[in-house]
Formats: structure tokens, C-alpha cells, sequence
């Protein structure tokens, strides 16, 4: 009935990697970290699965693919030999999400889908309301609308 494309048959899974610099490269295909080493010298990489507070960054082998579906660091040399601080883990979440929401907002077919406004919660009384926050998009600049009645009309089938 019509013509129906959908967007997820065409989705492949890739290995994301976030540089330094916080710009994401994707890879659609199997590639070692050497290859992407050769790119960048003054780099490691690294998983982001394996990385924990305060310990140590492992490097993953240069003749180690990396895998579809999994988000790795460039990250500099002078990483590997210190502890990772929770500063540095969140600015690490920062610069992905950061890249990560870029490259979805450049999707070709973005057609149908749907924007979700940001949430607040209030702390002024016991019971938590949630509320859009300020400066969210969307809104119906103040208007309050309330849930519709609803009315069941009802009749019999004659059979």
C-alpha cells in the first residue's frame, strides 16, 4: 500500500571512535588500532568499557579490530601512566555525548521523528513535580491545557 522506506534496514552498526580533539570517526568496517594509530601517533586507543575511576587506562593492541557497536578514545600518551580522575571521566562523557549528538542530528532521515523537551524537577515541596525546563523549545509559550474530556458513545450492534 504506497511506497514505505524504513530508516533502520539501512542502519550498520559501527565502531565509534571520539579523538582528542572531540570530533567522532566511525567505522563501518573492520579496521586495527594500528591503522587508526597511523593517523594519530601522539595518541592510544583505548575502550570505553574498560575504563574505570581512579585506575589506570588500559591501551588496546595495535592488532586488535575494533568492534561494531563499541565507543573508543584517542586519547594523548601521557594518559597511560596516571589514574583517571572523575574530572577527566566526565569531561570524556562530555566530548562523546557532545560528538555522538552532532552525528545524529546530521542523519539523513530524521523524517517522523520526535523531539524530547528536557525535564526539571522542581525541589520546593515534598512531593516532586516535573516541570519543562527553562528555555526549552516546544512549549505553548505559557498556555495551560488541561486533559480533554472524554465521553463514551456507546451503541448497540443490531445483528
Amino acid at each position: 500500500m504506497g511506497i514505505c522506506s524504513s530508516c533502520d534496514s539501512t542502519h550498520v552498526a559501527t565502531a565509534k571512535l571520539i579523538l582528542h580533539d572531540g570530533r567522532l570517526q566511525e567505522f563501518p568496517y573492520p579496521v586495527k588500532a594500528s591503522y587508526v594509530l597511523q593517523k594519530n601517533p601522539m595518541c592510544f586507543i583505548c575502550n570505553a568499557d574498560e575504563m574505570d575511576f581512579d585506575d589506570f587506562i588500559s591501551a588496546i593492541e595495535e592488532d586488535e579490530e575494533l568492534q561494531p557497536g563499541q565507543l573508543y578514545f584517542a586519547l594523548p600518551l601521557s594518559w597511560l601512566n596516571h589514574p583517571l580522575q572523575a574530572e577527566e571521566m566526565a569531561a570524556l562523557a562530555v566530548k562523546a555525548s557532545s560528538a555522538l549528538m552532532k552525528t545524529t542530528a546530521s542523519e539523513k532521515c530524521r523524517r517522523g521523528s520526535k523531539a524530547v523537551t528536557p525535564f526539571a524537577f522542581s525541589e520546593g515541596s515534598p512531593r516532586r513535580k516535573v516541570s519543562p525546563a527553562a528555555g526549552a523549545g516546544g512549549g505553548n509559550g505559557g498556555e495551560k491545557r488541561g486533559r480533554g474530556k472524554f465521553k463514551a458513545v456507546l451503541s448497540s450492534i443490531p445483528e
